[in-house]
Parts: C-alpha cells; structure tokens; sequence
C-alpha cells in the first residue's frame, strides 16, 4: 500500500507541476516518490503495475481535454468520450511502466542517479514516434534562467535530465543510502558556466497577428463563409493600415476551423492577394489544399506584397484523432477536423523567403516535436511562426500546456516564434522563450508586435536529438553492468 501512495504522489505531483496549476518547482522532485517505491519493490511485474498507475493517473490529470475533444468533435458522445479517453491513458501509461520496470533495477547501484535521469529521457523521447508527444517534464523549466541555458544545447532533454537527476538524488537521500552516492549532482552547479540566456533586445522589424475567434461549431453556407472571409480580410486590412509609421512587413492569419481553399476558390483567392497588395506586406495564412488525389492537406501559405503565392507547407505531423482517426479506430471515431476524409501528411519542411530574410511556420501540434521544428532553423529560417487552433481545447488548461511546448522551441533555436491563433493563445515570444506579451483569450483582436530576424545556430539546432541517444547508451550500458555484477 505504501509503495501504491508513493506511486500516486508522483502522478500528483507531476500533475501540479504543469499548467493548470504550474507549480514548476516540483519539476525536480516529481519522480522522487515513485522511484523510492520502485527501489524498495524487488519484484518486476509489481514495479511495472506501479508505474502503469502512476502514468495512468499522471496522462488522466494532464490531459483530461482530451475526453472533452472526443465528446464534442469526435462525434462519439460523453460516455464514448470517456471510455476511449480511458484508453488512451491506459496506452501511454506504458511509457512511465517500462521506466519504474527498469528504473528499480538502477536503483540498487551506485551509478543509480545519472543512470535513472539516463533511462526517463531515453523513454521520454519515444513519445513522439510512438503516438502521441505532449509534455516532457522539462518543459517545467521554460522560466528557469539556470536550467533552460541546457535548452540550446541539448534540448527539453536536458531539462528533463536534470530533473530527473534531483528526483533521484532526493529518493536516495529518502532511502539513507550512502552519501558519496549523491556526489553525481556536483555536476549540476557547472550549468552556471553555459551561456546566459540572450537579453534580447525590441524587436526591430514589425509583424501583425490576428486572432479571428472564429466559432468551432458553424454550420457553414455560402454566405457565412462570405461573410468570414470578408470579416477577416477587412479586420486585416484596418489594422495594418493603422500603423503607417512602421507598417507590419508581414501579417498572420492562423489555422481557422473554417473552409479556406486558396488554390481552389477564385474568389478567395483574389480577396487574399488584393489584400497583400492593398496593406504591402506578406501574408502568410493556414489554408486547405489538395494533394493530386483530392485528399486534403492543412497548409500555410505565403503570400508575397505582389499578392502572388510564394511557398506552401504543408502539415507533415498531423493530430491522432483531430486530423486523421488511427485504426482500429477508424468506424468509430470521426476526425475533429470536418473536411471529407483524413488529412494527407505533407512530405518536406519549408524555409520560405522573405525579402532577404527567411521564415519557417510549423502548424499546431508540430510544436510537441523538437527535433522537426529544428529542421526549419537548420534550413535557414530567421525567425518562426506557429499558426494554430486551440479552440479544440475548449476553455481547459491545454491552452497554456501548448504555449509552454512553443515557448521551449524558442529557447532551443534561439528564434523568435510569432504565434498566431483563432481563439488564444497569440502571443509573441523571443529567441530566449521569454513571452513578450499575449492577446486576451475567446476574443477577435490583433497584435501588432516586434521581432527580430536571427541567423546565429545553437548546438541543438545542429545536431538535433543527440542527447536521447546518449542518454539511451548510458540506459543500456547500466543495465548491462548490473547483470554483471
């Protein structure tokens, strides 16, 4: 029972660490209870059931807007809602069970402390490729000044790492083992010799972000979507023509729950290029298009002042559930999304130019994946956009969970990302992940905002997910070295 309780502390704990409640500095300590329970557990299947629990109830907490996506868009009511919800829990609760499995075997020896820190981010980054990515635990550390100098150099995992290490240094020190065993974290006080986060200064060129606050649930006609596309262009058009000191250089419209077709509708299309021709600036816009067999693609597209299109990327990670149903979900589930049929992938990152400059824009939940985003700033973009949908989250915390993952891959590329949304969150934020101010949720408003074009690369935008890899080589290494001993 005891070992249940440490268990679910952890779960709880990791629960509270993130947006709704962000009680960031449980970050170092989350882990501690749980790996106490697995050291004192000798028996593997039982260490495995702990950690299931753990995850189980840590996945339930964190994402319970998913229940609320399922019920409301997926089509499958309240109670199918919560049963595939259930189920989804259960699914990535594996992730925290294969760890408590393996983490009480690391326990026992005196290496436990890096080779725990070692095996987390070795099954954290697997989230990704094995589903579905939210929040890595060190995404806590987005507003830690010492521990986010790791971001640029090794990503959110080395965050992780590092909170991972404290966890088990903590349940060591829990267990009264012995005191050179703790010596590890004399490693932790030389991050205070990596660089210094940036003190960016204002941003020197100007760009408009608009968050149109469409309704998720319009039935929409000819004439609503006329009125829609209209309202958008003129919303536009009066904001950017308000700042004729310093006009925007670019304006952004963001993935809209609404029927957008640029490369199939005349008639939009020639509002869109008009509109980039009437306020000189570029357009960069969230859109539908087709791939040759009529499948759909979310996109962005860039519009040059010449109103003429400049590039299209299209969405290459696409949402379980939101944009296309896995199977054997397939009969049951329909999409979020209300285009026919699921959405196609696009193929291949696009680095788009702007005058002299270049800009990448990732959509939505491609922010979850570190190692895609970085691909934009190693193709040479000097600043990023994230055009996004968040009012698929209804009013729950997943909002502020989504900023926290776009704010991360700032700090990692040492880019800008201008965020543009339907319903909030838009903000701005600087090359340092620092939020340099946002617009008021559920609200149509624009933010005329400044940023800066960079060209400098840091280490992780070279070299991407290296550390996973060593950290998955360390995992192994010690598992190893404990048969052997």
């Amino acid at each position: 029972m005891l070992n249940w309780l440490l268990a679910l502390a952890s779960a709880a704990l990791l629960i509270f660490t993130f947006p709704r409640f962000q009680i960031v500095w449980f970050a170092p300590i989350a882990l501690a209870p749980l790996l106490v329970a697995v050291a004192r557990e000798k028996r593997p299947l039982r260490r495995f059931f702990l950690g299931w629990g753990a995850g189980f109830v840590y996945w339930f907490g964190v994402c319970y807007w998913i229940q609320f996506d399922l019920a409301s868009y997926g089509g499958v009511g309240n109670a199918a809602g919560w049963a595939l919800f259930t189920l989804f829990a259960i699914t990535k609760a594996l992730h925290m069970a294969v760890f408590a499995l393996l983490a009480g075997i690391l326990m026992r020896r005196w290496w436990a402390i890096p080779a725990v820190a070692a095996l987390w981010v070795a099954i954290e980054v697997t989230h990704g490729s094995l589903g579905f990515a939210w929040l890595a635990l060190g995404n806590a550390g987005i507003d830690m000044a010492v521990p986010l100098r790791l971001a640029p150099v090794a990503g959110v995992w080395g965050l992780s790492f590092v909170f991972a290490m404290a966890a088990a240094a903590l349940a060591l020190a829990l267990l009264r083992r012995p005191r050179p065993e703790l010596l590890w974290l004399i490693a932790l006080p030389f991050l205070t010799f990596l660089p210094r986060l940036p003190a960016e200064p204002r941003g020197a060129d100007a760009a408009l972000l608009v968050q149109p606050n469409i309704s998720e649930s319009e039935q929409w006609t000819p004439e609503s979507v006329d009125r829609m596309e209209n309202g958008l262009a003129n919303l536009t058009m009066r904001s950017a023509l308000v700042e004729g000191s310093h006009p925007p250089s670019i304006a952004v419209w963001p993935e809209v729950p609404a029927p957008l077709y640029y490369e199939d509708d005349p008639r939009f299309r020639q509002i869109v290029n008009d509109l980039a021709r009437s306020i000189h600036a570029y357009l960069l816009i969230g859109v539908v298009a087709h791939t040759t067999d009529n499948r759909p693609l979310n996109s962005a597209m860039l519009i040059s002042p010449a109103g003429a299109p400049v590039t299209r990327y299209d969405k290459v990670n696409l949402v379980p559930f939101g944009e296309f149903v896995p199977w054997p979900f397939n009969h049951i589930v329909d999409k979020i999304s209300t285009e026919a049929g699921d959405f196609a992938p696009g193929r291949r990152v696009v680095v788009s130019p702007v005058d002299t400059h270049k800009i990448g824009a990732f959509i939505c939940y491609e922010s979850v994946f570190p190692n895609f985003v970085r691909k934009f700033v190693a193709g040479g973009a000097n600043v990023l956009f994230n055009i996004s949908n968040d009012g698929w989250f209804g009013k729950s915390a997943a909002r502020q969970q989504h900023l926290t993952i776009v704010r991360m891959r700032a700090a990692e590329n040492r880019r800008w990302i201008l965020r543009s949304t339907n319903d909030g969150i838009t903000g701005t934020i600087d090359s340092a992940g620092r939020l340099r101010g946002t617009l008021p949720l559920y609200e149509e408003a624009v933010s005329y905002t400044g940023f800066n074009y960079l060209s400098s690369r840091t280490f992780y935008t070279e070299h991407g997910d290296w550390f996973p890899l060593v950290c998955a080589g360390i995992a192994v290494l010690c598992l190893v070295a404990e048969k052997m001993v």
